[in-house]
């Protein structure tokens, strides 16, 4: 086999690998989802089954990466814009522990025993569940906790000052769609989210760019006019 057709096929190989990886977004290894770990994979079986192989021409090759770069934009779109398929593709965010309670339940779901779950802890700078208010594994499994107010640093319990406890913020608008998923997690619905913006002076979802909620700080809300690009706040 020409060892030029060798060289070009790695070239266009990693070119494609490059604009795989700024489609799926800048992301640690951490924070990347199932689904994403499964794209790199199969990418990396197309290129290797590819490059030694005479049969495979590099125009044959160029296809295939384009169809694959295709078929990954339209399941990261769907995924963008559907909360069912995002939810199927990507997963979402389980609660371990909640309001200092542990959910056996999610725990089993997660394949997570207890020592496992005090490494992680220990991993965090934490060394008792009974610091812990709540613990939250992220899709792409690293994990997210919120300590009860005494443990927090310069804690109020040192301090001898009352403070409410905070609950941890959920994201109920991405780029102008309403996580429906994130609206159940909290006990909420749809109508109740339009009243609340309603209130607020925002009548139409799809200018907002970021709205999170939270039982104790409430709404933080940014619309799409709010940003640097279009003239916003720095």
């Amino acid at each position: 086999m020409d060892y030029l057709v060798i060289v070009g096929k790695l070239a266009i190989g990693i070119t494609f690998l490059l604009l795989i990886i700024r489609l799926l977004g800048r992301k640690e290894l951490a924070e990347m989802t199932p689904f994403d770990i499964v794209y790199l994979l199969i990418f990396g079986g197309i290129l290797e089954e590819s490059v030694y192989d005479d049969k495979v021409s590099i125009w044959k090759l160029v296809f295939t990466l384009v169809l694959f770069g295709l078929i990954v934009f339209i399941i990261e779109k769907i995924a963008e814009k559907s909360d069912k398929a995002r939810v199927a593709l990507m997963g979402t965010p389980d609660y371990i522990i909640k309001d200092g309670k542990l959910n056996t339940k999610k725990m089993d779901r997660n394949m997570l025993e207890m020592e496992q779950l005090r490494i992680m802890l220990r991993q965090q700078g934490i060394f008792s569940l009974r610091e812990v208010k709540d613990l939250i594994i992220e899709p792409g499994g690293s994990v997210s906790i919120n300590t009860f107010a005494k443990y927090k640093p310069a804690t109020v319990g040192d301090l001898k000052i009352e403070k409410p406890e905070e609950d941890p913020s959920v994201l109920l608008i991405d780029g102008g769609f309403v996580k429906e998923d994130m609206l159940k997690l909290v006990g909420k619905t749809k109508q109740w989210l339009r009243d609340q913006l309603s209130e607020m002076g925002y009548r139409d979802t799809d200018k907002i760019l970021y709205c999170e909620w939270s039982e104790t700080e409430g709404f933080y809300i940014r619309s799409f006019d709010d940003t640097i690009d279009a003239g916003g706040r720095e």
